[in-house]
C-alpha cells in the first residue's frame, strides 16, 4: 500500500493542539521546511517541539516560533535566533537545553524502546540537577530519559512508497533518529521512486518507521551564517 500522500498540508493535518514535535535537522540542513510551512499556515499552537535548534527568525522552526505555536523547545542550541533568545527571556517559551550527544541519545533510545540511560555527561551540572546519579567502575553516571513525539518531521533525499528513506551526506544526521522516535512519522523526500527501486543496502530508515511521505518539491540552500576568510594582498 503507498504511503505517499498529495501534500505537505494533507500530512500535517493529524497535528492536534499540544502535541511533541520530534524534527529532524541541524542547523538549516536537512530540515523538513515544507511540513514546518505547512504546519505555520495551519496554525496548530502548544506544540512542544524537541529538535536541535530551532532554525532561524524567518525559516525553518523559526516560523513556528514567531507565529507562537510553539510552548516549549527541548533542543541543544539557541543558535543565531531571536526570536528564541526573547520569547525565553520573556518567559513565553520554556526551554530544556540538553547536551547534543544526550539529545541525540535519548531520540535514539525513544526509538529503540530504551526508557533511559546513564551517562557521565552532564555530571556535576546544572544539567544534573533533580536527576538520579550513581556510581559505576567508581565514576558518576545520571539518568537521562528517553524521548518519543507524538509526531515526527522528517526530511529525506529519496523515498520509495513503501516509506523506505535514503539520507544525503550531512542531511542525515537527526533525521533517522527522529524517524524512528516518533508514533507518527511524516517525511518529505525531494524525490520519491517506487517499492523496490531502491538498493536495500543504501535504505538508512525502513519503511516500518513511516506512516506518510509527501514530495517536497524545490529546496533553498540556507546557510546559518557564512563566514568567509579574508583574502590576502599579493606581494610581489
Amino acid at each position: 500500500m503507498s504511503k505517499v500522500l498529495k501534500s505537505a498540508e494533507e500530512a500535517v493535518h493529524v497535528i492536534g493542539e499540544g502535541s511533541t514535535l520530534i524534527v529532524g535537522g541541524f542547523g538549516l540542513c536537512g530540515i523538513p521546511e515544507h511540513l514546518i510551512a505547512a504546519l505555520e499556515r495551519q496554525g496548530t499552537g502548544g506544540l512542544t517541539v524537541v529538535s536541535n535548534n530551532c532554525g532561524v527568525d524567518d525559516w525553518g522552526l523559526g516560523l513556528l516560533l514567531a507565529n507562537k505555536q510553539i510552548k516549549k523547545m527541548v533542543s541543544s542550541y539557541v543558535g543565531e535566533n531571536k526570536t528564541f533568545e526573547k520569547q525565553y527571556l520573556s518567559g513565553e517559551l520554556e526551554v530544556e537545553l540538553v547536551p547534543q550527544g544526550t539529545l541525540a541519545e535519548r531520540i535514539r533510545a525513544g526509538g529503540a524502546g530504551i526508557p533511559a540511560f546513564y551517562t557521565a555527561t552532564g555530571v556535576g551540572t546544572l544539567v544534573a540537577e533533580g536527576k538520579e546519579e550513581k556510581h559505576f567502575g567508581g565514576r558518576p553516571y545520571i539518568l537521562e530519559k528517553a524521548i518519543t513525539g507524538d509526531f515526527a518531521l522528517v526530511k529525506a533525499w529519496k523515498a520509495d512508497t513503501a516509506g523506505n528513506l535514503v539520507f544525503r551526506k550531512t542531511s542525515r544526521n537527526f533525521n533517522p533518529l527522529a524517524a524512528a522516535a516518533g508514533k507518527i512519522t511524516l517525511v518529505e523526500a525531494e524525490e520519491i521512486v517506487e517499492a523496490g527501486e531502491l538498493d536495500p543496502d543504501d535504505i538508512h530508515t525502513p519503511g516500518i518507521f513511516v506512516q506518510h511521505v509527501v514530495q517536497g518539491g524545490s529546496y533553498q540552500k540556507r546557510i546559518e551564517r557564512l563566514t568567509v576568510r579574508e583574502a590576502k594582498e599579493e606581494t610581489a
